[in-house]
């Protein structure tokens, strides 16, 4: 067994991956995704050779394989994305809003994954949009947000939900100005809770209405007037969860995104230890002060619950809306900035992955892992990908 500072969720996969396929039917999306984390960083996608500049270890560092389901392969993946929103930033005050949908709606979700998450980008979208352009709260412009889909608890439970990232104040073309939020908070949470909530079930009946909601697995029952009918009762006086987060200032709004944008439904440092056919992972419990707890589970479970948060292909978790998302956002970006009291703040310092790896975890990559002293340095050998056999 390996050491638990080492494990990873692809180690899961390597030991029991077989036994779970054997046993289950397993969607197109989920398995390629499976074959791309079981080849991460292994000698099936190549690499390069890199020599210690000390005790002169040479030590095969292999490809990622990019998915974005892969925990391995997130923090590559974060830092690109956040260098290319870097040009995005405003010196403002922003806001983070968590809409959660809920879990009565699971099974729907699961027999119309694409439709209804769709939805739920449309309908936070609306949401925030019109509350931006209501005379109620005094800002009548055009809101620019992003919304990141997350789908699971930290026992890698279903629980879908967006994390919107939105700069707090709203653009007026038609006047080429920039009105601020004046208040602690963007919009009242029980005002946003209501609107979605109804704006949601509005556009579920239609979709039913339409016939177009499958009623497959666990939905089946749904499929019947008077179960439909109880569930929208249900739903419609449950009170859905809108959580408004204080507001944060631009010089730390990129930490604060890499911490939602480039997630897997589990982190390999979560991975305790992996024996017997159990699998233990740390979460952290919000009910009990954010302390952090140890789970143990049977392997094959785990891997059901990983193979749940799979999202299908081609389906983008991570949207931008309103001025954020035209095509001629640069434009308008400049028009806002220069329309804004304060002077810009300057663009952040661009960080290195390995230092960013560094600062966060205390962990350097570039460090041999023979001596521990040296530095590893890219040599120009190339390792070509294995070949399986013929």
């Amino acid at each position: 067994m390996k050491k638990a500072a080492h494990l990873r969720v692809a180690d899961v996969f390597r030991q029991h991956w077989a036994e779970y396929d054997r046993t289950h039917t397993i969607a197109p999306h989920q398995l390629n995704a499976v074959r791309h984390i079981l080849q991460c960083r292994t000698a099936a996608l190549g690499g390069h050779l890199h020599r210690c500049d000390a005790c002169h270890a040479e030590i095969p560092l292999y490809n990622s394989c990019q998915t974005r389901h892969c925990p391995t392969c997130q923090a590559s993946a974060r830092e690109v994305w956040l260098d290319a929103r870097r040009a995005d930033l405003l010196p403002v005050t922003y806001f983070h809003c968590v809409f959660t949908l809920p879990h009565a709606l699971n099974a729907l979700i699961d027999a119309n994954r694409r439709l209804l998450l769709d939805e739920l980008f449309g309908t936070v979208a609306w949401v925030l949009q019109r509350f931006a352009r209501d005379p109620q709260w005094r800002l009548q412009g055009q809101l620019g947000f992003t919304a990141v889909l997350h789908t699971w608890t930290q026992r890698i439970q279903k629980h879908f939900h967006l994390h919107c990232i939105v700069p707090g104040g709203v653009w007026r073309s038609e006047t080429r100005q920039w009105i601020p939020c004046r208040g602690k908070w963007l919009f009242r949470k029980d005002s946003l809770a209501l609107a979605f909530r109804n704006r949601f079930l509005c556009r579920l009946q239609a979709l039913r209405t339409s016939n177009k909601l499958l009623f497959t697995g666990c939905a089946a029952e749904l499929h019947a007037e008077n179960a439909w009918n109880a569930l929208l009762a249900a739903l419609q006086t449950e009170n859905w969860i809108v959580y408004p987060k204080a507001a944060y200032n631009a010089a730390l709004v990129l930490d604060y995104l890499g911490r939602y944008t480039h997630k897997a439904a589990i982190s390999d440092h979560r991975i305790k230890s992996l024996a017997n056919g159990l699998v233990t992972y740390s979460w952290r419990d919000r009910q009990d002060d954010n302390r952090e707890k140890l789970d143990t589970i049977p392997a094959q479970e785990f891997i059901r619950r990983f193979l749940h948060h799979i999202l299908p292909n081609g389906f983008q978790k991570i949207r931008h809306y309103g001025w954020l998302s035209s095509a001629s956002k640069q434009n308008t970006l400049a028009d806002i900035r220069s329309a804004l009291p304060a002077a810009a703040s300057p663009s952040p310092q661009k960080e290195s992955l390995p230092d960013r790896i560094l600062r966060l975890t205390g962990h350097d990559i570039r460090l041999c892992p023979i001596c521990g002293k040296g530095r590893l340095q890219k040599t120009e050998t190339i390792i070509l990908p294995a070949r399986g056999p013929p």
